[in-house]
């Protein structure tokens, strides 16, 4: 199923303010939280989606990119941010937003005592604990113009911390190898109370002692040494959208480093580097080519071969082709993400001049010399404009 627009999605315009999109996110947040909608599968859904659209929708250059790109400009899967998330990381990701209505935050860092919200008890301790999350990593690819037209799925091998293959990535010796945390009750947070001449004060923050994760390891992973990641590689497959830009970067989520003690891996996030064509140069969505043709071809007119990203045609040269003429070759560019537009090929046409001749060529061309035709006519020389501001005048601007 396609994805549904951000702004339908929270039912904001693309003009609302950000108290505007948090105040709808909030309002979905509530009507499909999970507590309220226990074993509502489509309830979760729209819970999740909610929060996918928010997260873009709240982060500058995130949204920057979506209103430029849509879909396709938030990653190779068109995923982006908690996307990938579960329940745990959305509350863990939007702390605030909960806190506002539940009295709490869920999520680490320091927050206040909860003092209400649905569901057992179990579940708000769980979701008060800090979620560890991996480092993201970067990785460069290189991409032809070829690949960037029609889009490409690329295979990587990329070196990094893995989940350990002992333990799972708990980080110990087995399932049973855990107590409760004795400082904060295994609530994954301590909080201190102080005297002020306005009354008391609460203040809270994350365990020191399981440093928010509300249990301690009693017997560690030899492997591992207790941290639940080791040194690994990874193939990963990237799907890679037509019409990207050298330097445009695509976020794989979940495909970076991964974390201590089982928490939520880092994202991978891929820069693209737009090799250098041999003949073609990008402008935009538009590829520029220098087509050479000698002076009987302009002359007399031709059809001759060029070539494109999918193989070569032919055009016609008329007679009497001027050099610098530019000629058109419809959508023979390259796709513009996210929308239904491809740019175009623009030929120029630049009239060969040889550097050596022979004597019978000399001959001839002592003769063409001679010839009225082939005067310069000085009322054209108004004419001779630069290539880009025939490019400028060719595109009406």
């Amino acid at each position: 199923m396609a994805k549904r627009d951000y702004y339908e999605v929270l039912g904001v315009s693309k003009s609302a303010t950000a108290d505007e999109m948090k105040k709808a996110y909030r309002k979905l947040a509530m009507e499909h939280h999970p507590d309220r909608n226990p074993g509502d599968k489509a309830a979760e859904e729209k819970f999740k989606e909610a929060a996918e659209a928010y997260d873009v929708l709240s982060t500058p250059e995130k949204k920057a990119k979506y209103d430029q790109f849509g879909h396709a400009g938030m990653g190779a899967n068109a995923g982006y941010g908690p996307g990938g998330m579960n329940m745990d990381d959305i509350f863990a990701h939007f702390g605030d937003i909960f806190e506002s209505a539940f009295g709490g935050s869920f999520g680490g860092g320091h927050f206040h005592q909860f003092t209400g919200g649905f569901g057992s008890s179990g579940r708000r301790q769980q979701q008060r604990r800090r979620t560890n999350r991996g480092t993201d990593l970067r990785v460069r690819v290189k991409l032809s113009l070829e690949e960037i037209q029609k889009g490409v799925e690329k295979k990587i091998k990329v070196r990094k911390k893995i989940a350990c293959d002992t333990c799972g990535g708990t980080g110990a010796a087995s399932r049973d190898a855990f107590k409760t945390c004795e400082t904060c009750k295994g609530m994954g947070q301590v909080t201190r109370v102080t005297n002020t001449f306005i009354g008391q004060m609460q203040q809270t923050s994350v365990c020191p002692t399981c440093q928010g994760e509300g249990r301690i390891i009693t017997q560690k992973c030899k492997k591992c040494n207790g941290n639940g990641v080791m040194e690994g590689e990874e193939i990963i497959t990237i799907r890679i959208p037509a019409g990207v830009e050298n330097g445009m970067q695509l976020s794989i989520p979940g495909k970076g480093n991964a974390a201590v003690h089982g928490g939520m891996a880092g994202d991978l996030i891929v820069l693209v580097e737009e090799l250098e064509h041999p003949i073609f140069e990008r402008v935009q969505h538009n590829l520029h080519y220098n087509l050479f043709v000698n002076i009987t071809e302009a002359v007399l007119g031709e059809s001759v071969e060029v070539p494109t990203l999918d193989g070569k045609v032919r055009v016609k040269i008329d007679a009497g082709t001027q050099s610098g003429k530019l000629l058109r070759l419809r959508g023979k560019g390259l796709p513009a993400m996210n929308s239904y537009g491809t740019g175009d090929i623009i030929i120029c046409v630049n009239i060969w001049t040889p550097q050596s001749v022979t004597k019978e060529e000399k001959e001839l061309l002592e003769k063409l010399r001679k010839s009225p035709n082939f005067k310069p006519n000085p009322k054209n020389q108004k004419n001779n404009k630069g290539f880009f501001d025939r490019i400028k005048d060719y595109f009406g601007g």
